[in-house]
């Protein structure tokens, strides 16, 4: 079978920036899954994979803009401490997830002086090229849950 439209794939991969260090990678673990066609990975990634079938390979290089995006400097703002709990340990280099009107954002603390701490929402990957190496594992039908619920159930999947 092929990856098309709502099947599921099994992937292994690792990814890499341009400098070649590693930034994400399945091994040592389960096979990364995704029901194809739904917007579960990276457009660029997505799109390459379409036609893949199990046992094939491929090595990929997926320019910012089908990736994570460009990166926004109107995405790096300052924010007054109080925006925080009292009791939060805000630090440069931390990450947490905010909720946007957009949805779900990965937010990095850039810098914390006295009050004023700078918030970068920009993807950690928004900028950079991705390389990946994949090994498509084997690919199924999507089960009628899956197609109705927009994601992969069981192993690697989601559970409710």
């Amino acid at each position: 079978m092929q990856i098309a439209s709502n099947t599921v794939a099994f992937l292994d991969y690792e990814l890499k920036d341009d400098d070649g260090k590693v930034l994400d990678t399945s091994k040592g673990s389960d096979p990364l899954t995704y029901l194809h066609g739904r917007g579960n990975l990276i457009a660029g990634l997505e799109s390459e994979l379409e036609g893949k079938a199990g046992g094939d390979t491929l090595q990929v290089r997926i320019p910012p803009e089908q990736g994570y995006g460009l990166r926004n400097e109107e995405l790096v703002q300052d924010v007054d401490r109080s925006e925080f709990p009292p009791d939060a340990d805000v630090q440069a280099g931390m990450q947490f997830h905010a909720r946007t009107e957009g949805g779900s954002r990965i937010v990095t603390v850039v810098s914390v002086i006295g009050d004023a701490i700078k918030l970068d929402m920009n993807h950690p990957l928004a900028g950079v090229a991705l390389n990946f190496d994949v090994t498509v594992v084997q690919v199924r039908a999507a089960t009628e849950e899956e197609l109705a619920h927009g994601h992969v159930h069981g192993p690697g999947g989601h559970s409710h």
